[in-house]
């Protein structure tokens, strides 16, 4: 903070490119917010036609994309927006941001010479128009790449090995996978690729004026790079294709600068020349400095549009299930997390379904139905899941002359259940999973404390499910916007690390002083009764049985 506020009149912006919207949140030199904006892509942008920001290709391939030329036009809007509500650009000493990871962008040959003579007379959709090869982008939520994941794998030694050099084990959503299905079915469009970016550093090459790095926390979720070398994995470029990294650029820390501005943001927006571009990185890494999740016990949970578990280590040990990331505040440290592709859009559609599109009726349904649901288990995929690997589809179960014991106890499958059981199964259902999973992760049981953020952790009785099915206290920030404040919180870190010339841990930023910020996070549920918490693991058991069994019979391999 000492250091910061040497620069007291300065702004530190930090973007969010989500799935569907674009968010921006400032901080001044005492990180407290001082602006924020959004861009919601469906009704902002309602010329690309996109349904929860992306196209879904009613074939049932799979393949989910975004438009990319989107993306551009929601910055300039973005911009727009800021410079109407007269914001100052010129006090933004650094920006950095937030993309969501494994989305992927293919740069036309020679689109560097556009990058890097933008005309500030002109949108950057006018002048990016023609930029790319591929006009659609592969996202999170594409699931059309088995053939490539599995190739991948076994070129690599197995889904373990890959999972031992990269961090994950194959998966579609991936960026190789990805990158490894249009070399396949499209070389032609391979060819005439010059440079290949992940949104975060497609974001990032936008405000420097030329192709950013991709930063090493974003780079793992791409099935890739060496997590422990930090460098591109040479066995899986070749698997993947070829003259690979060539297009791919270099690698760099979360915490590097990607340059200085760019001199049309500087004539357009009268940005400061001087302001710095601290490198961009995904969604998750950013939302872990948002919630300055510095503390081994803590763990965070992200209710979006993916709800996704993290927690941090020094001694990562990557498996079959989860992902490890490098820590982007962190020069030595890592970040665990679990993902799961049905979050807030398939509790939506159990709203619409079961308590008359209203979260006042599905918060009531969850306040009158009893916790444990009965013995009633539900199992909801609206989406391909990744945890399990399942595909769409609902499954009910009752288990059957249910009590305080489940020892030996048989379920039986239904086609249905009463609306407020509906809700209850839902929300239980993905609880219990998380907690299975991220206990076989090595999560304490309990954790010290759980950070929920997101849209739906503003919901106090999804939260108290949460406290009750882990057993710990349930902590919230101040605002939902986690990954784009924490973009603006690299954003002055990077800016100071550079100044400084090497890295400094982030939390020298802020030290004692987190609860004057907008760092601050407040408890919002206490802890479950300490005897329904072993029931929930009692249950938890049964779930897991059953979930085995769905994916033996219905499983992805």
């Amino acid at each position: 903070m000492a250091e910061l506020s040497l620069l007291r009149d300065s702004y530190f912006l930090g973007f969010d490119s989500s799935t569907q919207s674009l968010k921006a949140t400032v901080l001044d030199s005492n990180l407290k917010i001082v602006a924020s904006e959004l861009v919601h892509f469906d009704s902002d942008l309602p010329h690309y036609k996109t349904s929860d920001g992306v196209y879904r290709d009613p074939s049932g391939s799979g393949r989910i994309v975004s438009p990319t030329l989107m993306w551009v036009e929601a910055l300039d809007l973005m911009l727009q927006k800021l410079s109407k509500s007269n914001f100052d650009f010129a006090k933004v000493a650094a920006v950095s941001g937030s993309g969501q990871q494994h989305g992927s962008v293919y740069w036309k040959n020679g689109s560097s010479q556009i990058l890097s003579a933008l005309d500030p007379k002109r949108t950057l959709l006018d002048q990016l128009e023609h930029a790319f090869t591929i006009k659609e982008s592969p996202i999170w939520m594409d699931c059309s790449t088995t053939a490539e994941r599995r190739a991948i794998e076994k070129a690599c030694g197995g889904a373990l090995e890959l999972a031992r050099i990269t961090g994950s084990r194959g998966y579609e959503r991936f960026t190789g996978p990805q990158i490894k299905k249009i070399f396949d079915t499209q070389p032609e469009v391979y060819d005439s690729t010059e440079r290949i970016s992940i949104v975060s550093s497609f974001m990032a090459s936008l405000f420097v004026g030329g192709y950013a790095a991709i930063d090493h926390a974003d780079g793992a979720g791409m099935n890739l790079m060496d997590i422990k070398e930090k460098t591109w994995s040479k066995v899986a470029l070749e698997a993947t294709a070829p003259g690979l990294e060539s297009k791919l650029g270099a690698l760099a820390p979360a915490y590097a600068v990607a340059g200085n501005i760019a001199s049309y943001f500087v004539q357009r927006y009268h940005f400061n020349k001087d302001c710095l571009v601290v490198q961009w990185s995904g969604d998750n890494p950013n939302s872990l400095a948002g919630l300055t999740l510095n503390i081994p016990g803590d763990l965070a949970i992200s209710l979006g549009t993916s709800d996704t578990v993290f927690m941090i280590t020094e001694n990562p040990n990557p498996g079959l299930e989860g992902h490890v990331f490098p820590n982007p505040v962190d020069a030595e440290g890592y970040m665990v997390m679990l993902v799961y592709k049905n979050g807030s859009l398939t509790r939506e559609d159990v709203r619409n379904r079961c308590a008359e599109k209203s979260w006042d009726v599905f918060n009531k349904f969850l306040e009158q139905t009893q916790p444990l649901n009965g013995g009633k288990l539900g199992f909801y995929y609206k989406e391909h899941e990744i945890i399990p690997p399942l595909p769409v589809g609902f499954h009910r179960y009752v288990i059957e002359n249910f009590s305080d014991s489940l020892d030996g106890l048989k379920e039986r499958e239904v086609e249905e259940f009463d609306p407020p059981s509906e809700v209850r199964a839902l929300i239980e259902g993905q609880f219990l999973s998380m907690r299975a999973h991220a206990e076989r992760f090595g999560m304490p049981s309990p954790p010290r404390r759980i950070i929920a953020t997101g849209g739906a952790s503003a919901n106090k009785c999804i939260l108290s499910s949460i406290a009750s099915i882990f057993g710990c206290d349930v902590y919230t920030v101040q605002r939902p916007d986690s990954a784009s404040l924490g973009a603006a919180l690299r954003a002055a870190h990077g800016l100071l690390c550079h100044k400084k010339g090497s890295f400094i841990p982030i939390s020298e930023m802020y030290m004692d002083k987190v609860e004057k910020t907008s760092l601050s996070s407040k408890l919002a549920v206490h802890a479950g009764d300490q005897e329904l918490v072993s029931k929930y693991a009692s249950i938890m058991k049964k779930r897991i049985e059953i979930e085995n069994h769905l994916v033996q019979k219905f499983g992805r391999s």
